[in-house]
C-alpha cells in the first residue's frame, strides 16, 4: 500500500512539472495593445524622465487628425508580475538610486553590463522575448537622472526604432498568410517584372502599365476606407534619384498620371506635410519619406508612406508608395499595415528557388 502512494505521488508531480512547464510564458505570444508602452519607474524619477519619453516616444504625427505614435502608462515595480506578458515593456531608473526599481533593473544586469553604464558607454538595453514571444523589454539607465535623461534624447532614433520594430514584426506575422495571398497576382510581377510584394485577398490589380514601369494595387475602392500600394521604378538608373526633390517630383508626376477621379478633373499631390529620412531597406540604403497627400481640389486627403532606393543588381530605382483614404478614421495602424506590405518587397534573385515555383505554378493555374 506504501508502494502505490508513493507512486501516485510520483506520477502526480511528473503530471504537475508537465502541466506548468507547458504553460511557460515564453512560449506564449505578447498580449496588449500595439501602440501601448508600459513603463516602470519609481514615481519620482519618472516625473523627472516623462517630458523627454514622451518627447521620443509619444511625440504626435499628423494622419492629419494628431495621433501619438506610442501611448505612454506607467506602473509600479511591484507588480510587474501581472504584466510580464505585454508587448512592450521599459524599465527606466538610474543605476544606483536605491528607488525598487533600479535594484530590479540592477539585479537584471551582470556586472560587466552594470560597468558599461558606469562608464557611460551604454544605456539601452533589450531583451526580446524575455517572458513572451515577440515581446520587447527595454532596460534605459544611467548613473543619474539627469544623465538619463540626456541619453535619451541622445539615443532618440534607436530608441524608438526598436519599438517600430518589433511592433512592425508582429504586425507581419498576423497580416502574412499564404491562406490569404493572391498567389497569381505575385506569380505575374515576379514573371513580367522580376519582383514581388505580398498581396492580400482583398487587394486588386487597379493598374498595370509596363510602359511606365507602374503597378497599383487597390483595396475597397470607392468606399470609406481605401488602401493604395503602388510600385513604380526607372531601368538604367543611378543613385542621384535618391534625393528629397527627386522623391517628391516623381511621385507627384505619377500620382498626377494614374491617380485621378473618375471625371478626370482632379488628382493627388504632395500636401506640404512630409519627412523623409535614411533608412535600411533590405540591406539597402534607402529613403523613407512619410507625409500628407492632398486632391489637388482640397476635397480630402490623408496620409502615406514610401520607401525609395537603388537596386544595384538590377541597376533600378524603386519607389515604392502606400496611401491611405479613410476620412472617418483614425489612421496611425492602419497606414502601419500599409507600411508593412511595402516592406514585403523582394527582387526576385531575393527569392527561394522553391518559393519562386510556387508563385510561377500559381499563375498558370
Amino acid at each position: 500500500m506504501k508502494n502505490k502512494i508513493t507512486a501516485l505521488i510520483l506520477l502526480l508531480g511528473i503530471a504537475f512539472l508537465l502541466t506548468f512547464s507547458g504553460c511557460d510564458q515564453k512560449g506564449q505570444p505578447a498580449m496588449g495593445i500595439e501602440d501601448e508602452i508600459l513603463v516602470f519607474a519609481d514615481s519620482t524619477e519618472y516625473f523627472e524622465l516623462e517630458p523627454v519619453l514622451e518627447q521620443v516616444l509619444g511625440k504626435v504625427i499628423y494622419t492629419p487628425q494628431p495621433e501619438k505614435l506610442f501611448n505612454l502608462e506607467r506602473r509600479d515595480i511591484r507588480y510587474i508580475n501581472k504584466y510580464k506578458r505585454r508587448k512592450n515593456l521599459l524599465l527606466l531608473a538610474p543605476i544606483n538610486s536605491g528607488s525598487q526599481t533600479s535594484k530590479y533593473v540592477t539585479a537584471m544586469l551582470d556586472s560587466s553590463v552594470i560597468g558599461m553604464v558606469e562608464s557611460g558607454k551604454q544605456q539601452v538595453f533589450n531583451k526580446y522575448n524575455l517572458w513572451a514571444k515577440n515581446q520587447l523589454v527595454m532596460i534605459l539607465t544611467a548613473n543619474s537622472t539627469e544623465e538619463l535623461g540626456k541619453k535619451i534624447l541622445e539615443n532618440h532614433q534607436d530608441i524608438l526604432y526598436y519599438f517600430q520594430k518589433i511592433s512592425d514584426k508582429r504586425l507581419s506575422e498576423k497580416l502574412y498568410s499564404p491562406v490569404y495571398e493572391k498567389k497569381d497576382i505575385q506569380g505575374k510581377l515576379l514573371k513580367e517584372y522580376g519582383w514581388i510584394m505580398y498581396v492580400q485577398i482583398d487587394f486588386h490589380l487597379a493598374k498595370d502599365v509596363p510602359e511606365d514601369n507602374f503597378v497599383w494595387l487597390r483595396r475597397a475602392p470607392g468606399s470609406d476606407m481605401e488602401r493604395w500600394i503602388s510600385v513604380h521604378w526607372i531601368d538604367n538608373a543611378t543613385p542621384e534619384y535618391l534625393n528629397k526633390d527627386s522623391i517628391l517630383a516623381v511621385r507627384n508626376r505619377i500620382t498626377e498620371k494614374f491617380y485621378r477621379t473618375s471625371d478626370e478633373k482632379t488628382w493627388v499631390e504632395v500636401a506640404d506635410v512630409f519627412k523623409t529620412t535614411e533608412v535600411n531597406f533590405h540591406d539597402r540604403y534607402a529613403l523613407y519619406t512619410q507625409g500628407l497627400w492632398r486632391f489637388t481640389d482640397r476635397s480630402g486627403g490623408g496620409p502615406f508612406v514610401s520607401y525609395t532606393f537603388y537596386d544595384e543588381k538590377t541597376h533600378r530605382v524603386y519607389f515604392l508608395d502606400g496611401s491611405l483614404y479613410a476620412p472617418k478614421y483614425y489612421k496611425k495602424k492602419l497606414i502601419q499595415q500599409v507600411d508593412v506590405m511595402l516592406q514585403s518587397f523582394r527582387a526576385d534573385y531575393e527569392l527561394k528557388p522553391d518559393r519562386k515555383e510556387e508563385l510561377l505554378d500559381a499563375l498558370e493555374d
